[in-house]
C-alpha cells in the first residue's frame, strides 16, 4: 500500500541537532541539591574471598560511605528476569560476598564529588585470598573447580525435529564444521550511569538509560523490599545500549545507596568498568554437521553448541533457547537436532546483546551451508534458493508462523543488484601475488517480538486535547535509533493528523501504561506501534460518536482530513480541537482513550549479505570493498531510520567478524579492558553499506513491519568469513578473521594442514 500520508515517509529526528551538536543532557550531566556521586569497587581477581580495610578510605574528604555485601541486601535476583512471571536462576546480589571473575561488584564507594570517590577508591585496601579458577568451555566442563552449585552445567536444552540420523544415513554429503564465536562489548557511546533520590512524597525514584523501566522497578521492590507503588523508574536520555543497558546493573545499586543514605546517588562507570563490570556477548563453540543430496538438497542438519555464560546465570537458559529457536526458522529441512549447553565460568557474565543469540547462531552455520555448496560445486547463492523457507512456512518446533517470508526474495534481488554472477564467476581474475579478491553471501533470520512464546502486550493511553493536539502515553525507550520517531509516524497515520502535533512518551512507571516486555526481542515496533494504531483508530470512532450524539451526523457520512472531520457533500467541517471541547461540554466526557494491545503476529523478519573483499596475503589485513545488506522490512515506517540502523548494525557486526573479542587468558584475566586494546571498526574501516529493503507488508502486524534493529547486524559476519574464505581457499571458522588468524590460515593451507 503506498497511498500513506505519513508510514513510509523518510522523517528527519527532532532531536538530531541536539545530539550530534552535543547539547543532549545524560543522567551523568544531571545535578541535583545535596546529590552524592557513587562508584563501584570491582575485583582485580578472578575468583577470591574477599577482606577490607576501610579505615583510611572513609577519612577521605566527602566519603559518606563504603559498603560492601555485608551492608546490603541479601535478597538475590536474576537480572535477566523481564517480568514477575518467569524465574532465573536467582545468584546475584547488590555486591556480592566473593569475586568470581575480575570486574565482579564487590564494593560500592559514595561520596560528595567524584574526586573524593575516586582518590578513596585508590585507598581502599583489599586482602584477596585467591582461590582456584575455571577459565574457557573445556576447564568448565571438566567440573573440577566448580563456579557455583555441583557442576558448571548451567543449561541445557535439546530440540530436535525429524530423524537426522536417517537423513544422514540417506546423504550423499556430510559436511561438517567446528568453529568459534567471540565474547564482545556492546560499545555503547555512554558509559552505564543511574541516579536515585527520594521524592517529596518518600517514593524511590530511579532515572536511567534503560531498556525496561518496569523490569528496574520489579526487582527494585523485590531486593530493596518496597512496595512496587514506591517505586518509579524513568527512563533517560540513552547514548546507546544494543542490549548492554537491557537488565539492571546501576540501578539496584543506585537505589540501594539512597534508599540507605536518603540522599540522590549518582553511580556512575567509566569504560573500562563497563568492559568488564557489566556483561557481554556470550562466546560459544560450535559444532555443525548438515546432510545433502548431490543435487543440493539439504536433508538435515545437526548443530552442538556450547555456551560460556560467565560467572552468573544471568541469561544461561534465555540465550541458548534464542540461538536455538532462530536455526528453525530460515531453512526448510525437515530433520534437524540441537543441543545446547552453558557452562559457569570464571570470566564476565553473558547478556543481552543486539540480535541476541542471532550473531552465534549464523556465524558458523552459514559458513557451513556455502561449504556444502562448495562441494557439491554449486553456487552459493543458488544452493540457499533451493533450500530456504517459502513464504508462510511453519516453523517446525511449534513456534508461530514464519508469515509472508520473502527471504528468496531478498537472495534473488540482492544476486542482481550485487551483480553476484559476474563477481562470483570472475573476481579471482583480480587476484595478485599480494592480493586476493572473494565474495560471499549469507541468509539470516530473526524474530519480531516475543508473541507465541511470552506475554507480549502493551497499554497506551491517547489524549486528545481542546487544541487540537495528542499526547500518547506509552511505555517506549528511545535508543537512540530514531524509535519515538518511527511510533509517532504510525500514530500520526491512524490519526490522520500532521506528526509535529503529537507528542509520544517514554517510558515512566508512574505515569505510562505497564508494557510487558520493554525494548527486546525486535518488538516495540510491531507491539507499540500496534497499540497507538489501535488508540489512534479509537480516537477518530471518539470523534465520530460525538457528532452523531451532538450534531446528529451520520457516521458514515463523516471522513478526517489532517486533523479535521468532515462531512461528505457538505462544507460542514469540524477540527479535532473543537471536537474534543464539544465532548466535554455536551457528553460530560474528555477525548481520550486507554488501549490493551496484544501482538498480533510474529513474522519471521528476514536478511541476506552480500560481501566482497580484498585480502592482504602479506599482512592479513582485509578491506571490505562492497557491502550489500538486503532486508524484509515488511514495511519500512521510516526508510531513513531504517538505513541508518542497517549501518550501523553492519558497523556493530563487522567488528565481531574482523576484530573485536575481549580475550581472557586462562588465569582469568582480561588482556584488553580498554579502547587502546579492544579494536572496534572505525569510519575508516568501513565500507559503503548499500541497502535493498524488501517490503513484503506482512499480514499480522500493524502496517505489515518486521524488525530490524537486530537483524540488521547478523548476515554482514558470515558473509564477509565466507568472502575471505573465497579469496584464500581457507575454511575460517572462528571469528574474529584476525589478521593473525588469517596469516595462520595461509600457512596452515600451504603446509597442506587443517585451518
Amino acid at each position: 500500500m503506498d497511498n500513506y500520508k505519513y508510514v513510509g515517509k523518510s522523517l528527519i529526528r527532532e532531536d538530531s541537532l541536539e545530539r550530534v551538536t552535543g547539547k543532549t543532557k545524560y543522567i551523568i550531566d544531571v545535578k541535583k541539591q545535596d546529590m552524592l556521586y557513587a562508584k563501584l569497587i570491582l575485583s582485580e581477581k578472578p575468583h577470591a574471598n574477599l577482606t577490607f580495610d576501610l579505615e583510611e578510605a572513609l577519612e577521605v574528604d566527602g566519603i559518606k560511605a563504603i559498603f560492601t555485601h555485608k551492608d546490603v541486601s541479601k535478597v538475590a535476583y536474576n537480572s535477566m528476569e523481564w517480568f514477575t512471571g518467569i524465574e532465573g536462576k536467582r545468584d546475584e546480589y547488590v555486591l556480592n560476598e566473593k569475586a568470581r571473575y575480575v570486574g565482579d561488584r564487590i564494593a560500592l564507594v559514595v561520596g560528595t564529588s567524584k574526586e573524593s570517590v575516586e582518590y578513596a577508591i585508590k585507598k581502599v585496601k583489599i586482602t584477596y585470598e585467591e582461590l582456584p579458577v575455571t577459565v574457557g568451555l573445556d576447564s568448565a566442563k571438566r567440573d573440577e573447580v566448580i563456579v557455583k552449585g555441583n557442576t558448571n552445567l548451567g543449561f541445557e536444552r535439546h530440540i530436535e525435529t525429524g530423524d537426522y540420523e536417517k537423513a544422514k544415513s540417506e546423504a550423499d554429503y556430510v559436511i561438517s564444521d567446528i568453529g568459534y564465536t567471540p565474547r564482545t562489548h556492546h560499545l555503547a557511546i555512554e558509559p552505564h550511569s543511574a541516579l536515585a533520590e527520594i521524592d517529596d512524597y518518600g517514593n524511590l525514584v530511579v532515572s536511567s538509560a534503560s531498556q525496561m523501566v518496569f523490569t528496574v522497578q520489579m526487582h527494585l521492590a523485590r531486593v530493596l523490599e518496597i512496595p512496587f507503588s514506591k517505586v518509579r523508574v524513568i527512563k533517560a536520555n540513552m547514548g546507546g545500549s544494543f542490549g548492554g543497558k537491557q537488565q539492571p546493573i546501576l540501578e539496584i545499586t543506585a537505589g540501594f545507596a539512597t534508599w540507605k543514605l536518603k540522599k540522590p546517588v549518582l553511580v556512575y562507570m567509566d569504560r573500562e568498568q563497563s568492559m568488564i563490570g557489566t556483561v557481554t556477548r556470550n562466546p560459544t563453540r560450535q559444532r555443525i554437521e548438515t546432510a545433502i543430496k548431490k543435487d543440493g538438497t539439504i536433508l538435515g542438519r545437526k548443530v552442538e553448541v556450547e555456551v560460556d555464560g560467565g560467572a552468573y546465570d544471568t541469561n544461561n537458559s534465555s540465550v541458548t533457547n534464542a540461538l536455538a529457536k532462530k536455526l528453525f526458522r530460515l531453512y526448510k529441512f525437515k530433520n534437524q537436532e540441537f543441543m545446547g549447553r552453558a557452562y559457569y565460568s570464571n570470566v564476565i557474565p553473558g547478556g543481552a546483546c543486539r540480535a541476541y543469540g542471532g550473531p552465534q547462531a549464523h556465524a558458523i552455520t552459514e559458513i557451513n551451508i556455502t561449504n556444502a555448496a562448495k562441494a557439491i560445486g554449486m553456487d552459493p547463492c543458488e544452493f540457499r534458493l533451493k533450500n530456504l523457507v517459502d513464504p508462510y512456512a511453519e516453523d517446525p518446533t511449534g513456534g508461530p508462523n514464519l508469515g509472508k517470508a520473502a527471504i528468496k526474495e531478498c537472495i534473488i534481488k540482492g544476486m542482481e543488484a550485487f551483480n553476484w554472477k559476474e563477481k562470483y564467476k570472475n573476481i579471482k581474475g583480480k587476484d595478485t601475488d599480494r592480493y586476493a579478491y572473494g565474495v560471499g553471501v549469507s541468509a539470516v533470520s530473526h524474530s519480531t517480538g516475543y508473541w507465541g512464546t511470552f506475554p507480549d502486550f502493551t497499554n497506551v493511553e491517547m489524549v486528545l486535547s481542546p487544541d487540537g493536539t495528542v499526547l500518547a502515553k506509552v511505555a517506549v525507550h528511545e535508543q537512540g535509533c530514531g524509535t519515538i520517531t518511527s511510533l509517532t509516524q504510525m500514530a500520526a497515520e491512524a490519526l490522520d493528523l500532521d506528526v509535529k502535533k503529537i507528542n509520544v512518551t517514554e517510558a515512566d512507571t508512574f505515569i505510562t501504561p505497564y508494557d510487558s516486555a520493554g525494548t527486546q526481542a525486535s518488538r516495540v515496533t510491531s507491539v507499540s506501534g500496534g497499540a497507538l494504531k489501535k488508540a489512534g483508530e479509537a480516537i477518530i470512532e471518539k470523534l465520530f460518536d460525538t457528532l452523531h450524539k451532538v450534531k446528529d451526523l451520520n457516521i458514515s457520512d463523516l471522513y478526517t482530513d489532517n486533523g479535521v472531520v468532515k462531512v461528505k457533500n457538505s462544507k460542514e467541517e469540524y477540527s479535532y480541537g473543537e471536537i474534543a471541547m464539544m465532548r466535554e461540554k455536551h457528553l460530560q466526557d474528555y477525548m481520550s482513550v486507554y488501549i490493551n494491545h496484544e501482538s498480533t503476529g510474529n513474522p519471521a523478519s528476514l536478511a541476506a549479505c552480500f560481501a566482497e573483499v580484498k585480502v592482504d596475503k602479506k599482512t592479513g589485513f582485509v578491506e571490505i570493498e562492497d557491502l550489500l545488506s538486503v532486508h524484509d522490512i515488511g514495511k519500512a515506517v521510516n526508510p531513513l531510520l531504517v538505513e541508518g540502523q542497517v549501518q550501523g548494525g553492519c558497523q556493530f557486526i563487522l567488528g565481531m567478524a574482523l576484530s573485536e573479542e575481549i580475550v581472557i587468558d586462562e588465569r582469568g584475566y582480561v588482556k584488553n579492558p580498554t579502547l587502546s586494546k579492544y579494536h572496534s571498526l572505525n569510519v575508516h574501516d568501513m565500507p559503503n553499506v548499500r541497502t535493498l529493503l524488501i517490503e513484503s507488508e506482512d499480514e499480522s502486524t500493524p502496517y505489515g513491519v518486521k524488525s530490524i534493529g537486530e537483524i540488521s547486524a547478523v548476515a554482514p559476519a558470515p558473509a564477509v568469513l565466507n568472502a575471505i574464505n573465497y579469496a584464500l581457499g581457507t575454511n575460517i571458522t572462528d571469528y574474529p578473521a584476525t589478521p593473525e588468524r588469517i596469516i595462520e590460515s595461509i600457512e596452515s593451507l600451504e603446509k597442506g594442514g587443517e585451518q
